[in-house]
Order: C-alpha cells, then sequence, then structure tokens
C-alpha cells in the first residue's frame, strides 16, 4: 500500500513539474533510470534512457530554459507547449505509475495530462500578466524560478514522493488564494 501510494506521488509530481518545463523532468527521469536503480521503467517507456534520447532531451531542455527567459518568446513558448506539456506530463504519470501493474494506461495517461495541463495553464495565464506589468523585466526571474522548481521537484518525486505531493497540495492552495483574491479586488 505505501508503495503504490509512494508511486502515485511520484507520478502527480513528475507530471506537475512538466507543466513548468516539458522536458526537464523527462531529463530527469531518464538520467535517473540510467544511472540509478530508483526508477524502473516498464516497456516502452524503457527507451527513454537510452543515450540518444538523453541528449535530444538535453538539447530540448537547454532550449526550452533560453526561450523562456525572452519576453514576448516565452508567450509564443508557451502557445507550442501547450500540446507539449500535457504530453510530457501524461508521459511522465504514466511511466512513474507503473502503468502496466498499477493504474490503467488510460487512467494514467488522462491524470497526466490533466495535472500538467493545469500546471501549464497557471503558467501560461500568470506569465503575460507578468510580462506586461514589469515590461518583460521579471520574465528571466519568473522563468528560472520555474526551472528550479521544476526540477527540485521532479527530484523530491524521485527521492521523497510524499513531500512532492505535499509541496502541489500547498501549491495549488496558494494559486487557488491568489485567485480568489484578484476575483475580490476586480
Amino acid at each position: 500500500m505505501v508503495e503504490a501510494l509512494a508511486s502515485i506521488a511520484t507520478s502527480f509530481g513528475l507530471s506537475a513539474s512538466a507543466g513548468l518545463n516539458a522536458y526537464l523532468p523527462l531529463l530527469i527521469v531518464a538520467v535517473t533510470a540510467r544511472f540509478t536503480d530508483l526508477i524502473h521503467l516498464n516497456a516502452p517507456f524503457d527507451a527513454l534512457p537510452t543515450g540518444w534520447v538523453i541528449a535530444i532531451l538535453a538539447v530540448l531542455t537547454l532550449t526550452e530554459v533560453l526561450v523562456d527567459k525572452i519576453p514576448a518568446v516565452d508567450t509564443i513558448n508557451d502557445v507550442i507547449q501547450t500540446l507539449v506539456r500535457p504530453a510530457a506530463g501524461a508521459m511522465l504519470f504514466a511511466a512513474s505509475s507503473n502503468v502496466i501493474s498499477d493504474i490503467h494506461p488510460v487512467l494514467a495517461l488522462i491524470c497526466g495530462i490533466l495535472v500538467a495541463g493545469t500546471v501549464h495553464a497557471a503558467k501560461a495565464t500568470a506569465r503575460p500578466l507578468i510580462t506586461t506589468t514589469t515590461a518583460g523585466t521579471a520574465n528571466p526571474l519568473v522563468s528560472t524560478m520555474e526551472d528550479i522548481i521544476s526540477g527540485v521537484t521532479s527530484l523530491l518525486a524521485i527521492l521523497v514522493p510524499i513531500v512532492a505531493l505535499g509541496l502541489i497540495i500547498i501549491g495549488a492552495l496558494l494559486i487557488l488564494r491568489s485567485l480568489r483574491l484578484g476575483r475580490a479586488r476586480a
């Protein structure tokens, strides 16, 4: 039971982090699966830790990290990532929950899409507002914080999944609180 709960917490943590940066959590999972015994990926996800996939994920991660720092370009990137981030979240949720044995694959994919898609929607909604209110000067800092949160959440989801799940719940509550405060001011 504890192992199943940890697996679900890992799945939620990784898919949530994909909502901020699609490729960084995939890269972390791929490298972790390749060089440690912390993650075991069943087929078809066992192709993720191959050398050429890791190389492609490293290039995609670097590209997203750099592009996301540039005002206006980050908005275009968010539009493109509207399909990619939920798909990455679905893949991470399914891969980390060992869908072959624990959860039906369709349910795992849907959960991953919903979790990553929700995080991405919050990010994509907030970023243009941040760009407008700060004339783009805060974009590099905000983007860097998003990358750090995505990376740390991914690592916590693998190493200490229950902590990652707790952080996701706290983050969701903070987002809901800020939305309520924003509505009350309007």
